[in-house]
């Protein structure tokens, strides 16, 4: 028995606290994804932390030396610039510890990080997006002010605090080393922080200088353009708004060493959704935005590089999907931002009609003429309208070939100033906006159209004709 009264036991793994369980992240082979792969593909898959990002291996370093500084006192305050990884990992160490924490985060962060840090207690800052670091908005700079207006604060600064990459060289690195038996050859990593990458890097090229090291830059970021220039920034290299969180920078990090890396590929968002998609649907994976470029990245690297078959690479994997559910595992979200093409018997009714190029709900009233009808349908180039009475609900509808019908009849043949009252049809039923294509097809194939309402509205009419518009546009 130990100390603590527990059996000792080397498969049976016990910790004192969640600090402990930090790191010894398993290494997982790609084997569906990456069969066609010249080479395998292994990756090691961060979210195994306890708090769900490879972030949790910065964070207690980063606070234990503050303490040991004597920077970070009793009942003090953890304050940082963060996309939101790094600040669920201070925010673990901070609830242990008893201080307490505010993170600054760009506005393009899921809901579920923010959600997440609130939930550990700490407070969140959100700053706009595209705006440059040096400005007095971006969360790089209103971090730094909350840091001088608030007593025994420290800025955990993970984009220059070397603590950053000694944690991935005392941890990561040597992971990757003896989880592969030395074998291995490649490793590809996001570049954010820089902080990853260049820890990892430095351990396994002193145990063996020739394994490649190789960057995954977002598109938007420039730190490819950096690396490419030997590190300097000219007045060409411009960042972009991109949406993957996690990756890319718009300067570069004094935590990136980039003489540990031998490339840089660059990832777009699409690329990295759709892939993150792909990761938990054929690996069972559940990770996040960056862990798709990253694997999509390795991918890039090892078809371009053709590399022989005894080569072994390790992609890293920052994150859980879990803080990504309303953004990439959103269909609506990805097909939205253009990052997803559904079929089409899955839309909703409400996206269908919103495909329409003219999709303004046009109605006649019970009481409006036939010949005021025809005119609005011939205006509208429509082949029926919703009838409202005239307390506002929905009477039916006037279709032309009834109209044509009526005012064909010999008796009718000039009494077009008669009312639509007598000609309006039943309708069986109005769906929701939310009901997918798919659900009413055979009511369509049958009546020829169907219509639409959202809450307690009517929004719109779709005919078959609208439908194999939206198949064949």
């Amino acid at each position: 028995m130990g100390s603590n009264g527990l059996p000792e036991s080397e498969s049976l793994r016990v910790y004192n606290n969640v600090l402990s369980a930090i790191g010894h992240t398993p290494l997982i082979r790609l084997s569906n994804i990456g069969r066609h792969l010249p080479a395998p593909l292994y990756a090691k898959v961060e979210y195994f932390n306890p708090g769900g990002s490879v972030k949790d291996r910065i964070a207690l370093n980063i606070i234990e030396e503050a303490e040991r500084s004597g920077r970070l006192k009793p009942g003090g305050t953890v304050i940082e610039a963060t996309s939101g990884n790094t600040g669920v990992g201070l925010a673990i160490v901070c609830a242990l510890k008893g201080y307490k924490a505010i993170f600054v985060m760009p506005d393009k962060m899921s809901q579920e990080k923010i959600q997440v840090l609130r939930a550990y207690g700490s407070r969140v800052v959100m700053t706009p997006t595209a705006v440059a670091p040096q400005d007095p908005l971006s969360y790089y700079s209103v971090a730094n002010r909350l840091v001088e207006e608030t007593p025994n604060a420290v800025l955990a600064n993970q984009y220059h605090n070397p603590e950053n990459p000694l944690s991935h060289y005392e941890s990561t690195g040597p992971e990757i080393w003896e989880q592969t038996g030395g074998r291995v050859t490649d490793v590809v990593i996001g570049m954010g922080t820089g902080g990853t990458i260049s820890g990892v890097g430095k351990y396994l090229k002193e145990r063996n200088p020739s394994i490649r090291i190789i960057g995954v830059d977002a598109t938007g970021s420039i730190l490819k353009e950096i690396w490419e220039n030997d590190g300097s920034i000219s007045p060409e290299m411009v960042a972009e708004t991109y949406k993957v969180e996690g990756i890319g920078e718009d300067f570069l990090p004094s935590t990136t060493d980039l003489s540990v890396i031998d490339d840089i590929v660059r990832v777009t968002d699409k690329e990295s959704f759709l892939w993150t998609r792909k990761l938990v649907q054929q690996e069972g994976i559940f990770a996040g935005g960056s862990c798709g470029s990253a694997l999509y990245g390795a991918m890039v690297y090892m078809q371009n590089e053709r590399m022989a078959a005894d080569r072994l690479v390790v992609v890293l994997l920052p994150d859980s999907g879990s803080r990504y559910l309303s953004k990439i595992f959103d269909d609506k979200w990805m097909r939205e931002n253009g990052y997803l093409e559904a079929e089409w018997q899955e839309l909703s009714l409400g996206e269908v009609l919103g495909t329409k190029v003219h999709h303004e709900l046009i109605t006649a009233s019970i009481d409006d003429a036939m010949a005021e009808v025809v005119e609005k349908m011939k205006a509208h180039n429509i082949s029926q309208v919703p009838a409202i009475n005239r307390d506002g609900t929905l009477a039916g509808l006037v279709r032309e070939v009834d109209l044509l019908t009526h005012m064909l009849e010999a008796e009718h043949l000039h009494d077009g100033d008669v009312t639509i009252t007598s000609i309006v049809q039943d309708i069986p039923q109005v769906y929701p906006s939310n009901t997918r294509l798919q659900d009413v097809m055979p009511e369509l194939l049958q009546n020829n159209v169907i219509m639409v309402k959202d809450a307690e509205n009517l929004v719109g009419i779709l005919t078959k004709i609208d439908v194999i518009d939206l198949i064949y546009q």
